[in-house]
C-alpha cells in the first residue's frame, strides 16, 4: 500500500512539474532552421510562401491554450507555446519570416512523441490560411 501511494505522489508530482514548469524564451525562442518541409518524431517543419507573418499570427493567438512566449511580428519572429488540455504538456512552435516566405517549427518539450499532434495543429493553421 506505501509503495502505491508513493507511486501516485510521484505521479502526482511530475504531472505538477509538466504543467507549471517555466518556459524559458532563450532555449525555445530560436530559428527552426527550416530548409524543407518535415515531419519529425515529436514536431514538424513547414514553409509557406505567400503567407505574412502577421496572418499566422492571428489564427496562432485564436488557438485554445496558446500563448507568445517571445518574439513579435515587427521582429520577425514569433514563439508560442501551446498546453494540452489535461496534463498541460508544453509544445513550443517558432514562425519566422525569412526570404520572402513563412517558415514553422513546431516541436515538443517532454518526451519523444507527440503523436503528431504538433503536425494537426500546424496543419490546422494553414487550413485556416487556404494555404
Amino acid at each position: 500500500m506505501l509503495v502505491l501511494r508513493i507511486v501516485i505522489a510521484a505521479a502526482v508530482l511530475l504531472a505538477l512539474y509538466v504543467r507549471f514548469a517555466p518556459s524559458d524564451a532563450g532555449r525555445f525562442h530560436v530559428s527552426g532552421a527550416v530548409q524543407s518541409d518535415a515531419d519529425l518524431e515529436g514536431g514538424v517543419k513547414r514553409i509557406l510562401p505567400g503567407v505574412t507573418l502577421a496572418e499566422l499570427d492571428q489564427i496562432a493567438q485564436q488557438t485554445p491554450r496558446t500563448k507568445v512566449l517571445a518574439g513579435s511580428v515587427d521582429d520577425g519572429m514569433i514563439s508560442y507555446v501551446t498546453r494540452s488540455r489535461l496534463i498541460g504538456f508544453p509544445d513550443y512552435t517558432t514562425i519566422e519570416a525569412k526570404d520572402g516566405m513563412v517558415t514553422v517549427f513546431a516541436r515538443l518539450r517532454f518526451g519523444r512523441s507527440d503523436l503528431g499532434v504538433n503536425r494537426r495543429r500546424v496543419e490546422g493553421w494553414i487550413k485556416a490560411l487556404g494555404a
